[in-house]
């Protein structure tokens, strides 16, 4: 009898340590969410690299006593990672090492572009203020609008790290439906004529200019704006290791298997900030409606600019280039190309349109960097 009581005290004392004794429905409705998102990364093709590990994250987050975040080990290490803003400079690395800066660099005007599409970030700002957010939650809330992942977890974990799942699945997951909202936006906005310029071939960039760029960038913009000094350093050091023609080896790792590394990383860590607590709230919900307005308006800006330098231009500018101004690299681009050829067949604005989405991604971290200088 003492055994079989002594039995029935374990298995009560297993039970009441176990994950099963402390589930909530948050938490079922949490990881449901996770497989809906592991079913867009997966079946829909959804930003997978990112959005899988985001979602399987999820998951994790919201099995109770597990100790993730209380006792050393590599979940908390990761969480380090993001607390204390090491993998988004890290990721800013491999983006520069796989960027090219040619278009920019053969055409400067269409950094205009990249500065113009910002305005989706400053309306989501305002937005966000006006819905009840405080100064620095509406900062991070506004920069889903430059369309730049690591840039947006980069200044949530700062600015707002209570908001970092929300934020960064709504940044995420509109980076992966541009090819759906942006074509009605620059439909509505652009005539039949404007959407047929035909632009001149880009002249070629000389590789002093190519080197010289990524150097000069970095000490201009990071004496201007220390807060992004890491963020900025990195992404102009990556593009260093590309362009010198001597570092190829760093450029591949950066490029390759550091990226994918910190990916990995980067991402399961953000997913574990989307525990129900956290993230079954409604700020979540306006903060994915504001998401939306923030691409929305990111888009009009650059495709409006876009429609005065095709004037002021004489019309040798299709305006349609503006809406790769959001630092969806290359995805906005691409979207331009495929509007541009659907109204006049032939007409090729993918070289054009890398000129305003590289922008986009140093427009965005200037943003970041404003914010940061005011707020924090």
């Amino acid at each position: 009898m003492e055994l079989l009581n002594a039995f029935v005290v374990s298995l009560q004392a297993v039970w009441a340590n176990s994950g099963f004794a402390s589930f909530t429905m948050g938490n079922g409705i949490m990881i449901l969410v996770g497989l809906v998102l592991l079913y867009m990364a997966i079946a829909k093709e959804f930003e997978p690299l990112l959005l899988g590990p985001i979602a399987f994250g999820c998951i994790l987050a919201n099995f109770p006593n597990t100790g993730f975040l209380d006792e050393m080990g590599v979940m908390m290490a990761i969480n380090f990672g993001i607390k204390f803003e090491i993998f988004p400079p890290l990721i800013f690395l491999g983006i520069g090492a796989m960027t090219d800066f040619g278009p920019l660099l053969a055409r400067p005007s269409t950094l205009l572009l990249g500065a113009a599409a910002q305005i989706g970030v400053f309306i989501a700002l305002v937005g966000a203020m006006l819905l009840g957010f405080t100064e620095k939650q509406a900062g991070a809330i506004g920069i889903i609008g430059g369309a730049d992942g690591p840039t947006a977890i980069y200044l949530s974990s700062v600015l707002a790290p209570e908001l970092l799942g929300a934020i960064a699945v709504a940044a995420y997951s509109y980076m992966s439906l541009v090819p759906l909202i942006q074509p009605p936006v620059m439909k509505l906005l652009t005539t039949q004529k404007e959407r047929e310029v035909v632009m001149e071939q880009l002249r070629t960039v000389t590789r002093f200019e190519r080197i010289c760029f990524p150097i000069v960038a970095a000490i201009l913009i990071s004496l201007l704006l220390p807060p992004i000094a890491s963020l900025l350093g990195m992404l102009m050091l990556g593009n260093l290791f590309r362009e010198s023609g001597v570092m190829d080896r760093l450029s591949d790792t950066a490029q390759n298997s550091l990226c994918n590394i910190v990916t990995i990383f980067l991402a399961t860590g953000t997913g574990m900030t989307m525990s129900a607590d956290k993230f079954l709230t409604a700020q979540t919900l306006e903060i994915i409606f504001l998401g939306l307005v923030a691409f929305i308006f990111g888009t009009a800006g650059g495709v409006l600019f876009g429609k005065i330098m095709c004037r002021v231009s004489g019309w040798k500018v299709n305006p349609l280039i503006g809406s790769a101004g959001v630092s969806a690299v290359p995805m906005a681009a691409r979207v331009s190309q495929v509007v541009g050829m659907k109204a006049k067949p032939g007409n090729y604005l993918l070289m054009h349109a890398m000129g305003p989405n590289v922008a986009g991604v140093i427009g965005t971290a200037v943003a970041a960097g404003t914010m940061l200088a005011m707020m924090k």
